[in-house]
């Protein structure tokens, strides 16, 4: 779904300038996402499969909840908006540790995606089948412990999203976390 989105330089400093964002992705305009890491006490991650009729990297493993951060939206009503709207959790503010931003540059196919990923860890020890998918957006999710993780992120690249070494600092983060 194309919707508005602000328009940042490399630095991550406002441009005041909105655009939309299949237009951000055509030109390579920076602009911010969300990117919200779910956990558990056992050291598993919960990983959504990302729906077949996605434009980009349809049907891989990806993180938990993520998505572009609306024109003057807030980072922190993004995570909380693209959790409760991907995988049906409803989660606040103080539910969401933020742990850091992140800048990236990926391309597939013809889109060109310069990316400030707000990144938060989220700790959910509940019942995952209880979530509702956006079948538009996720086709299912998992919880996946982190030794399995680092073993398949390994043995099989081709089956997640090129985040590349940024899924390892992922993991490394969740198993500090996993007890706190």
């Amino acid at each position: 779904m194309d919707e508005l989105i602000d328009i940042y330089n490399e630095n991550n400093e406002p441009l005041n300038i909105q655009k939309m964002k299949s237009e951000a992705h055509r030109s390579g305009l920076w602009h911010r996402s969300s990117h919200i890491w779910i956990f558990n006490n056992k050291s598993e991650i919960l990983l959504q499969l990302r729906s077949g009729e996605k434009n980009i990297f349809p049907n891989l493993w990806d993180v938990s909840a993520a998505g572009h951060i609306g024109a003057g939206e807030k980072p922190i009503n993004s995570a909380i908006r693209e959790t409760e709207e991907e995988i049906g959790l409803v989660a606040a503010p103080k539910d969401l540790e933020f742990y850091k931003i992140r800048k990236q540059i990926s391309q597939y196919n013809q889109f060109l995606d310069n990316e400030f990923h707000y990144v938060y860890f989220l700790k959910f020890n509940d019942d995952i089948n209880n979530l509702i998918l956006q079948k538009e957006e996720v086709e299912k999710i998992r919880f996946c412990h982190t030794s399995i993780l680092k073993n398949e992120l390994d043995t099989h690249p081709g089956d997640f999203v090129p985040h590349g070494r940024y899924w390892f600092d992922i993991v490394s983060e969740v198993e500090k976390r996993k007890e706190k």
